[in-house]
């Protein structure tokens, strides 16, 4: 029975922990020290890691976890990921036996070059591209190559278990009733994420149907997030790479 564990690390990031009997995986180990702990404590054995993308605070940690051991280490081609052993792109499978798990790669752009998710076993390991309720800020991609990597995500299936890389969702869901302010999803998602936090609790994982009930950002051609869009901009556009392109200027001054 694969169980996946969320390991704090930083101020607001997860290290997403896949465990199996006596085996383990990780998903962005943006530190050594949370994973080395945990690993310890369980007597598990390390058996893959997997980055999404190059940011120090998803990627840090994996030269001194390989140096612990040495194992496979997927991750996107065309980003600089210490100790890559299996550079990845669109439709390749990542296949963890200890684990007997497989994921596909999806080449989701926009947060930087060449990010991607890794999807399987009804989950989704998706980083900074989407956030629950909101997505990442586009530092080397384009606003249009965001909107595109987001749709593709938002086109799997409803009951996805979305595991993405920061504990945000409440800042997320006051940017989002911002614009979209009449969403009674959305005041119910507040609710909800606001007791996790109380309890100590992370927010995540989301689903992907309520990422599109609530995210905005998946939200780009409904009427009320494009009136928002023109409001904030003081101006009318209309087509979704426009409206992802002002509400994301907006979020960044947020």
């Amino acid at each position: 029975m694969l169980e996946i564990v969320p390991l704090p690390a930083f101020q607001d990031n997860y290290i997403w922990t896949l465990r199996s009997g006596a085996f383990a995986a990780v998903v962005d180990p943006g530190e050594a020290g949370p994973v080395k702990e945990f690993l310890a404590r369980e007597r598990l054995s390390l058996v893959a890691i997997l980055a999404t993308h190059h940011h120090p605070d998803h990627v840090g940690g994996i030269n001194e976890l390989v140096a612990m051991k040495k194992v496979p280490v997927f991750g996107p081609k065309g980003e600089p990921i210490p100790a890559l052993t299996h550079p990845l792109g669109q439709d390749d499978k990542v296949a963890i036996p200890e684990l007997a798990a497989e994921f596909t790669v999806l080449d989701i752009p926009g947060h930087t070059r060449a990010h991607v998710a890794y999807y399987g076993l009804g989950s989704l390991f998706c980083g900074d591209t989407l956030f629950a309720c909101g997505c990442g800020r586009v530092f080397e991609g384009t606003p249009a190559q965001m909107l595109h990597s987001l749709t593709k995500l938002a086109a799997l299936p409803d009951e996805t278990k979305v595991y993405c890389g920061h504990e945000y969702t409440l800042a997320n869901i006051k940017f989002a009733r911002a614009v979209d302010p009449g969403n009674a999803a959305l005041a119910a998602r507040e609710e909800r994420a606001k007791l996790l936090r109380a309890a100590g609790k992370p927010t995540l994982p989301s689903t992907l149907g309520e990422e599109r009930a609530t995210n905005p950002f998946l939200r780009c051609a409904e009427p009320v997030v494009v009136d928002s869009a023109n409001k904030y901009l003081g101006s009318r556009v209309g087509d979704p790479v426009s409206v992802f392109a002002a509400i994301r200027e907006w979020k960044n001054r947020f």
